[in-house]
Parts: structure tokens; C-alpha cells; sequence
């Protein structure tokens, strides 16, 4: 038998659709390579914006009709979050959610069993929490870096944020497993490792650890040559902990640093825990130990209530803050978000005026620092080839390019930077 995996969102989507694939393939089940040769098509789904979610039951209802005869299994945050919404996409034989991830084969045997839909969403414990569970991987498919989820959940309950309920709340990986699978990732030949979660900074503090031990332990695993770390939320960076980072040569000096608003009272309205003159004061602590370090963040625009001054105060803050990348999003109300029915909900057109303001002011500040780098020398760690290049990233994940017939793909070089291309830098193999 074979399973086709289609998975939307984050890092940790895509991991756990790994550690899914790999527990099948132990029994006997591999990967098909497209929809229409698999007896059995998982969708992992994504709710975090009312975008994912319309993506995720588009990609339900077409991938039963590209293979009727397949069994569609349904799972992640979608179900996790919004059961009732799931249980009403009828081309799913089979739900589960995140939670139960683990349950997969046998849900699917129990379908085959029966014939009977399969509707099993076990919820998160709310008050006492859950344990952290997962297998584990070995590898990442069609990936030169991987991705090595240690933590889950989040007790934030950020205003707009969905995420306590799709994912319930915080915890950690045991750091004995991690150490299990740094090794056989390593193994396996991965040369970068990238730490994700669903509130990666919070890891180990239920288990009187935090993310320096994590990076500690990747940093004395051979073979292992950088760490990259996910997103991070800005009060969890710590002078300890940015001292123990400082001590890890091979940690990349790139940090996703979550701000979602430059305006103080747009943050308090989010439930977040910082204020804009805090967020820089971190930023400047984080150069202190890391003078090359570049920064990346994600902001929503048009969330309720922001006038067209907390607004300004957004763009005015980026600007000073000069991120390498910033992603952007519009203000998605989800039911169940204490945001969902806030006064002073912005209309959509205004809120893609805003992302398109936005996105020229990023747009700019990003082709400034692709052009600062040219003269610079950087070792890159090469990913992709098509026609005659290849491509990959610096520490500070910067894209560069280059003209090379050589099968670099895995291979990390020293590259000078010569020019700018397509958001990224052009350069040449010393």
C-alpha cells in the first residue's frame, strides 16, 4: 500500500507529516508520489487563518475526486480546533487531530475494517496539560536541512490566536530524545538542523530546561554544522540564555523574532507580552552577543480597531527596525479568539491597502540588505539546482545564487557575493 501526504502551514505541520509517513513505512506503508497512486491520502491540515482553512477543505474535496477509491484521512489543527467543521467535510473517511496523530494506521484499519467513517479527535487536557508525545524522525523528504520539532503547544492566548486550542498547551521534548534524534539525523547526513515549535522559546520550562540546552546538545552532536532556530518570541530572550547561545559556534546568527504590530497599544489589544521600545532594546541585546545577526519577523495588519496613526506607528517601527524579511499578514477573526468579535473590525479592502503599504515599505528595506552584502564572502549551504544553478543560504539566511554545473546540492562553500538578483544575491564559487 502506498500513502500520499498533503500538508498545509508551519515547520511543525511538515515534521509531524514525517513522523506520520515514517511511522506507515515501518508497517509496511510507503509514500506515493502523487494522489492518484495512493491507497490511502492524509491531508494535514492548518486553521490558523480563515485562508488555511479554506485551503485545507478545498484540498479535501479535491483530492477524493482526483482518487474516489482512496482513503482520505483528515488530521491536524483544522479537526483539533474546529471539530464540528471537520465532521461536515463528508469526503473525509477518517479524522483525527494532532493530538492522536499517532492513531493514524489504526484509524485507517478500523475504516477498512468496517467501512464505517472513522471520527476520532481526542481533545487536549485544558487545565493539567498534555505529555509531550512523538516518535521522532529520521529524515526530512526532499530537504537538505531538517527540521527537529522539540516543542508544542503554547499558554500565550495571544487576543487573535487560535492556537492554545489547535494545540493545547506547552510542553517539551525530553531532552534524551532529542539527543536520540540529533544522532540519527546526523546519521543520515543532514548537515543543518533547524529547531522549530509551536512557542519554540517556552521549551523545557515545565521541565526546568530551556532552549540553550537543546542548541547545546545539537552543538556537541558530529556531523551537525549549523542551528538554525524557528520563531521566537522576544521577552523569552534572556541575557543567560543569549550568553549560552553566544558559546555555540555552530548556531546561525538568524532570529525570527515575533512582533505582529509596532504600535504599543495595537500589542496590549493582542495580549502580547512586550512593548515596541522593549522589542528593540532586545533586538540591540541580541547584537550585543551576535554582531552579524539578522533579524526576520511577522506582523498583522488591520487588526481590530487600529487607526490609521497605530498604523503609521507600524510602518515607522520597520523602518528602524530594518528586518532582513518580514512576513505579512491581514487580520484573520477566528471563532473561539477572544479578537473574533472585538469592537472596531477593520474591512477587508482596508486591511490589503495596509498589507500592500506594508509590503512595499519591507520590499525596499530587504533590497537594501541584499545589496549591502555584495563585495561580502559567506559560506552557503546549497539546496536546490535547475538550469545550470544553485541555490542556497548563508547563517543569516540569506538566498544567493550561482552559475555551476556542479552537483552542489547538501554541500556548504565559500561564495563572494557579486550582485543582486530576483530577492536574492548573485554570487561566485571561490
Amino acid at each position: 500500500m502506498k500513502a500520499y501526504f498533503h500538508t498545509l502551514g508551519c515547520k511543525v505541520n511538515q515534521y509531524e507529516t514525517q513522523e506520520m509517513s515514517e511511522n506507515l513505512s515501518v508497517n509496511g506503508i510507503f509514500r506515493a508520489d502523487s494522489p492518484e497512486n495512493a491507497d490511502i491520502i492524509v491531508v494535514n491540515s492548518c486553521t490558523v487563518t480563515q485562508e488555511s482553512t479554506r485551503k485545507t477543505k478545498q484540498a479535501v474535496r479535491r483530492l477524493k475526486k482526483l482518487n474516489p477509491n482512496a482513503v482520505l484521512v483528515l488530521t491536524g489543527c483544522l479537526p483539533q480546533a474546529f471539530p464540528e467543521e471537520a465532521d461536515a467535510l463528508h469526503e473525509a473517511d477518517v479524522i483525527i487531530g494532532n493530538k492522536n496523530n499517532a492513531d493514524l494506521l489504526s484509524a485507517v484499519n478500523r475504516f477498512f475494517e468496517t467501512g464505517a467513517r472513522v471520527n476520532s479527535i481526542i481533545m487536549h487536557e485544558v487545565k493539567k496539560g498534555d505529555e509531550y508525545k512523538g516518535s521522532g524522525i529520521s529524515s526530512l523528504d526532499e530537504h537538505t536541512r531538517a527540521y527537529l520539532k522539540i516543542q508544542d503547544g503554547c499558554n500565550r492566548f495571544c487576543s487573535y490566536c487560535i492556537i492554545p486550542t489547535a494545540r493545547g498547551r506547552s510542553r517539551s521534548k525530553p531532552l534524551n530524545e532529542i539527543e536520540d534524534e540529533l544522532k540519527r539525523l546526523a546519521g543520515n547526513g543532514y548537515k543543518e538542523i533547524v529547531f522549530v515549535g509551536i512557542n519554540l522559546s517556552a521549551y523545557g520550562r515545565e521541565i526546568d530546561l530551556s532552549l540553550a540546552d537543546a542548541v547545546e546538545a545539537a552543538e556537541r552532536q558530529g556531523g551537525i554544522e549549523r542551528i538554525r532556530l524557528g520563531s521566537l518570541e522576544p521577552d523569552h530572550i534572556t541575557d543567560e540564555l543569549l550568553g549560552r547561545l553566544k558559546k555555540c559556534g555552530k548556531l546561525c546568527p538568524h532570529f525570527h523574532l515575533s512582533l505582529q504590530s509596532g504600535s504599543n497599544s495595537v500589542l496590549k489589544r493582542m495580549n502580547r507580552h512586550y512593548t515596541a521600545e522593549e522589542y528593540l532594546s532586545i533586538m540591540e541585546a541580541v547584537r550585543k552577543e551576535f554582531p552579524d545577526a539578522a533579524f526576520t519577523t511577522d506582523v498583522i495588519a488591520g487588526f481590530p480597531g487600529e487607526s490609521d496613526e497605530e498604523f503609521v506607528e507600524t510602518c515607522e517601527f520597520i523602518k528602524k527596525a530594518g528586518f532582513q524579511k518580514v512576513h505579512i499578514f491581514p487580520f484573520s477573526a477566528r471563532k473561539g479568539a477572544r479578537a473574533y468579535d472585538m469592537d472596531g473590525q477593520i474591512e477587508k479592502q482596508l486591511k490589503i491597502k495596509r498589507c500592500g503599504i506594508l509590503n512595499e515599505i519591507c520590499t525596499e528595506i530587504r533590497n537594501n540588505y541584499l545589496k549591502e552584502n555584495i563585495g561580502k564572502t559567506a559560506e552557503v549551504l546549497f539546496e536546490a539546482a535547475e538550469n545550470g544553478k544553485v541555490s542556497g543560504y548563508t547563517k543569516s539566511y540569506l538566498p544567493v545564487e550561482v552559475e555551476t554545473t556542479a552537483n552542489l546540492q547538501g554541500q556548504i562553500k565559500t561564495v563572494r557575493i557579486t550582485s543582486v538578483g530576483n530577492d536574492c544575491c548573485i554570487g561566485e564559487l571561490i
